[in-house]
């Protein structure tokens, strides 16, 4: 290896020790496809890391400046594909707040139900995934079973089970089914049971105990300083929730708890997501229990389609119908920047609006991007094989990460 190949931030005299420069990704199985972490190791312990986010080539803020409103919220389902519905309807608030709209009393506890159970879904991928790189693939197997179940629970309502696009400007593209709180209250029962068993098998394991614990360490401070958020940022004491700090849609209805740790390593990571679970349970059966009835959209025909019986008799319905289709909603000029409480931290959309049916300028805060940019400081001083460990829990998302 000469000195011109190594990188520009990258020496030869620093190998001149018996240092080693490893490439770790993208291809590697943990590294989830297309992140790449460019490891100075001593052995088998890192001594500096380098890391690439790497590409998609999604284009996500681009395109939806491209399209119109309700036209971007199924790109919005491919942000975080574990857990759509906080993504649809956090963009659905941010044009709503633009517009100085409130949608009905019913549409906001449906879209706390969702995003709820979308937030169980993401958080045991993260758990079933990360214990199977860890080589504990029954539990694999345990919390996607209950994942199941749950999709199963989401595609009733929305009509998809990954990429559901269940928002609109102003309100829902349907109502619940008949049978929903019924067919929630089974999906619970299994969820419970599945994690359980999981919790049997790993909480208490030794070896699944020695892998996390004390790995991925990082301080209150240094979390707080790259903007961490979610459950890498509780682990370390902070009990920062956009659920409690800046109560949106009917959160400050229900009675829940913000599980914290305490040393900011991958075990408080992961026991902080196993109690957020039990808690987005105890907040959706709140909600179907307080569910109201009434309307699922907006009623002013400049919002919403029109049901479509007035459609076909109404003319004013129609030309709703018509403008809505196809120039979609026109927010008045200004800015606006709404965020909600994701799977992995704060998801947050400053939307820039000109007037028009489609976004002048949009931005997403995907959470992934802060978490994968403190990865360097995580794994630094640790063993090459708690990089696994700690990737795993700081659940990276590429459609998110790099948009």
């Amino acid at each position: 290896m000469t000195k011109t190949e190594l990188p520009k931030n990258w020496s030869l005299e620093n190998l001149e020790d018996g240092r080693l420069v490893l490439n770790m990704g993208p291809s590697h199985p943990a590294m989830h496809g297309i992140v790449r972490v460019l490891l100075t190791v001593d052995g088998e312990r890192v001594s500096d890391a380098d890391v690439e986010i790497g590409y998609l080539h999604r284009g996500f803020e681009k395109t939806c400046e491209n399209v119109t409103y309700n036209q971007c919220v199924p790109y919005t389902d491919r942000l975080n594909y574990v857990s759509p519905f906080i993504n649809n309807v956090g963009f659905a608030l941010a044009v709503e707040k633009l517009m100085g709209i409130e949608t009905p009393v019913r549409t906001q506890y449906i879209r706390v139900i969702m995003s709820e159970i979308s937030r169980i879904t993401d958080h045991l991928t993260c758990i079933g995934a990360n214990a199977m790189e860890l080589s504990a693939f029954t539990v694999y197997f345990y919390l996607i079973n209950a994942r199941e179940a749950l999709y199963k629970l989401g595609d009733s309502a929305a009509g998809g089970r990954i990429t559901p696009a269940y928002t609109r400007v102003g309100g829902l593209t349907r109502d619940l089914p008949p049978d929903f709180k019924k067919d929630a209250a089974e999906a619970f029962k299994l969820v419970r049971k599945n994690l359980a068993d999981s919790d049997k098998l790993l909480t208490r394991n030794r070896i699944f105990y020695d892998r996390l614990h004390n790995t991925g360490h990082i301080s209150k401070e240094d979390a707080i300083s790259l903007s961490f958020t979610g459950p890498a940022l509780r682990s370390t004491g902070v009990p920062l929730d956009v659920r409690k700090a800046t109560p949106y849609l009917v959160y400050d209805r229900f009675d829940f708890d913000i599980p914290v740790g305490s040393n900011g390593d991958n075990y408080d990571r992961y026991l902080v997501r196993l109690e957020e679970i039990q808690q987005s349970m105890r907040i959706v059966e709140q909600a179907l229990a307080q569910l109201p009835d009434g309307p699922i959209n907006h009623p002013d025909f400049n919002v919403s389609l029109p049901p479509k019986e007035e459609v076909y008799g109404n003319i004013e319905a129609l030309m709703a119908h018509f403008k809505l289709t196809f120039e979609g909603v026109k927010p008045p000029k200004g800015e606006v920047y709404q965020a909600v409480e994701g799977g992995n931290g704060e998801v947050g959309f400053y939307i820039v609006s000109d007037g028009t049916g489609r976004p002048w300028r949009l931005r997403v805060r995907p959470p992934s991007f802060a978490l994968t940019g403190g990865l360097a400081k995580m794994i630094k001083g640790g063993y090459i094989a708690d990089i696994v460990a700690t990737f795993g829990q700081i659940n990276m998302i590429g459609g998110e990460l790099e948009r």
